[in-house]
């Protein structure tokens, strides 16, 4: 991501350009473990009241409208929610249980590099 500054008289404007490289990609997959609730809270996603054993999944893809392929996939291999998918950016955002959350990063990451012919990342986990 390029990031660079335009000085006007009153006010400085930043100008962002997100460059995305064509592709079939995944490059990011990551659990989050344990989550604290303020990132529930903060992300608008909702923790049903049971933090315990709970984990956040966030993915990654390109090209973007590989996170609709990635949600029907989500539901169909593990008992997990979907918090948000976009597909203008690629991002996908799950909850469930931590085995539940592995299960389905995993099944993603599967029929991308065997089915899709997918470059895949491998599941980091915080």
């Amino acid at each position: 991501m390029e990031e660079h500054f335009e000085a006007q008289p009153d006010k400085q404007l930043m100008r962002i350009i997100q460059e995305i490289v064509p592709g079939r990609q995944i490059t990011l997959a990551h659990i989050i473990a344990n989550p604290r609730p303020v990132i529930y809270q903060k992300l608008g996603l909702d923790p049903k009241g049971e933090y315990s054993n709970s984990a956040i999944g966030v993915l990654t893809m390109s090209p973007a409208e590989l996170a609709i392929i990635g949600s029907d996939i989500a539901t169909k291999s593990a008992e997990v929610d979907l918090g948000f998918v976009d597909r203008f950016s690629g991002t996908l955002i799950v909850t469930g249980t931590i085995s539940n959350v592995e299960i389905m990063l995993k099944s993603i990451l599967d029929y991308s590099l065997n089915t899709l012919n997918c470059a895949i990342c491998p599941v980091t986990r915080t």
